[in-house]
């Protein structure tokens, strides 16, 4: 069983959360710099909107990072030794008196656990997919009057303290919250192209009509990598919850905090899905498996080791006791939900029939 739990609260204070209380932190934080999070930023710190006002753009950058460096510092007292943090966020640029330039978000953040003393490991490049592949900025074809076209954000990863040790039991959850070789090769490749995911939401009572959303895609593969099943996992500023919607299907626990109440709200809601959604992206997930499986000559076929928990085929001996075990159901509770699992019963599909043990 696994908890599901979202909180309105500013994060730069989680004293509802004890120290080392978690194992993960994934999030999306508001991009300073992004004209649409100047109100927000400012409503924290007035100074911040005077700086924009009298056009010192280097100022009101720095004092939006002072926010969330309180985050940044908030979730260090709350993670547990040798957890892990992942942060998306990307960089903005934008002209103000007059002046364009590049606004390193990305930099201010490594900086900062640097300064906490974490472990810089390499990031993550996601892609995003985009329509206009000819999109450009400045000035046509003349010489240095064009800038370069950003399409790109970071995943930064960071680990506190050394390398987790698993002892006991942990050790057959780890081994059980293994992921597929095919997916290894995907996941920890620095370059990520997966779909964005629009910002707007229906109007509400909220302070905003957007959220920091990310794909579901994100935060699953970031959980799958660095927790184990069982594992609590924290996301500070957690928008419509999908962080939380990832845990779920996932088998860890979640804390989510967003600062808006209505937004709180609606993330529930949001979180609110069925077995058999949930179950649909584990089916997926299985089938993928399955499939690259069934594309393997027959010499590489032979190779492969018997995984005993789904009965399958897979490529390395670490896969063996891989056990994805299925929602049995999700259960509404005061500040979120309850998920119970059961083992995993596969859709027999045609296709997959010559690959079962």
């Amino acid at each position: 069983m696994t908890n599901h739990t979202m909180i309105a609260a500013n994060s730069s204070n989680l004293s509802k959360l004890s120290d080392k209380s978690v194992n993960l932190v994934v999030t999306s934080p508001p991009y300073p710099m992004i004209e649409m999070w100047d109100e927000m930023f400012s409503e924290q710190n007035p100074e911040i909107g005077t700086d924009l006002a009298n056009g010192d753009g280097i100022a009101a950058f720095n004092k939006m990072h002072d926010v969330l460096n309180a985050v940044w510092k908030e979730c260090d007292r709350v993670l547990d030794d040798n957890g892990f943090v992942c942060i998306n966020i990307g960089d903005a640029t934008r002209t103000i008196d007059g002046e364009f330039q590049l606004y390193s978000n990305h930099t201010k953040v490594i900086n900062q656990f640097l300064a906490m003393g974490y472990s810089v490991l390499p990031d993550i490049h996601w892609r995003k997919q985009s329509n206009a592949p000819n999109k450009f900025m400045g000035s046509g074809m003349y010489p240095a009057g064009a800038y370069v076209t950003y399409e790109h954000e970071y995943i930064l990863v960071f680990r506190k303290g050394g390398k987790r040790v698993f002892k006991g039991t942990g050790k057959e959850l780890r081994q059980k919250s293994a992921f597929f070789w095919e997916e290894r090769n995907v996941w920890f490749s620095d370059i990520w192209e997966i779909k964005g995911t629009s910002q707007l939401m229906a109007k509400t009572k909220a302070s905003r009509d957007r959220n920091a959303s990310f794909p579901f895609e994100i935060p699953y593969r970031l959980i799958n990598m660095y927790s184990a099943e069982g594992d609590t996992v924290l996301d500070p500023f957690a928008g419509l919850g999908t962080t939380n919607i990832a845990c779920m299907i996932s088998n860890r626990n979640s804390i989510g905090i967003d600062i808006d109440p209505e937004i709180v709200k609606l993330a529930i809601e949001n979180m609110g899905i069925t077995t058999e959604a949930a179950n649909a992206i584990i089916d997926s997930r299985i089938k993928r498996h399955l499939e690259f499986i069934a594309a393997l000559p027959d010499e590489k076929k032979a190779k492969c080791y018997d995984n005993g928990p789904h009965g399958i085929r897979v490529k390395t001996k670490q896969e063996t006791a891989i056990e994805i075990e299925q929602l049995k159901s999700i259960e509404r509770t005061e500040s979120g939900y309850e998920c119970y699992y059961e083992k995993y019963k596969p859709i027999q599909r045609p296709e997959q029939m010559s690959l079962v043990l």
